[in-house]
């Protein structure tokens, strides 16, 4: 499909345009408590899962006294700690150096702002990564745990997706100007 010549404007990277979402005047302020949501949300699951895991028994037809075949251990924290690390570099960094607006002396510092921002998303996609390697690797292949054992793995992947849609939900909403923000130049 083909757009016709006169919507065609070859500076544009995607064929097809953005949808334009017009949230009034409080889009900052429903970016940042949609970012925070999905901040509860993701570590809410994890805890969720590491408590069922602590309280889980055996599945039904087992043999009584017989421990459940997997639980929640430290390697499984590891990835959603990574994610976490990750979301808070990404967040502390000031968005003006990383766009390289002058003013700030040091010549280096958007270097710099652009390294730990790739190192805060380097953490991000690694926690995932390290997430989804746990839920093939643990909880998939190998013994067949039960579904109610399974969740533990989806928990953890869940965590990283939501940390990673947090932060840029944040990212976005940060960016975004405010009604009472006024640019004065002299």
């Amino acid at each position: 499909m083909a757009l016709p010549r006169s919507n065609y404007d070859p500076r544009r990277v995607c064929l097809n345009p953005f949808p334009e979402f017009t949230l009034g005047k409080h889009r900052r302020t429903f970016g940042v408590y949609l970012a925070g949501a999905l901040f509860a949300l993701a570590n809410w699951t994890f805890l969720d899962a590491a408590v069922l895991s602590k309280h889980a028994k055996a599945p039904y037809g087992a043999p009584p006294g017989t421990d459940p075949p997997v639980h929640v251990t430290f390697t499984d924290w590891v990835p959603g700690l990574c994610s976490l690390l990750g979301y808070l570099v990404i967040n502390l960094i000031d968005k003006d150096r990383i766009r390289g607006d002058e003013g700030f002396g040091d010549s280096r510092a958007v270097w710099r702002a652009r390294l730990f921002l790739f190192i805060g998303f380097a953490l991000m996609a690694g926690g995932l990564a390290g997430s989804v390697t746990i839920l093939v690797l643990k909880y998939l292949v190998g013994e067949s745990y039960p579904a109610q054992f399974t969740y533990y793995g989806y928990a953890n992947v869940s965590q990283s997706v939501a940390l990673m849609l947090s932060a840029i939900v944040l990212w976005i909403a940060q960016n975004t100007s405010s009604e009472y923000e006024y640019n004065l130049t002299l």
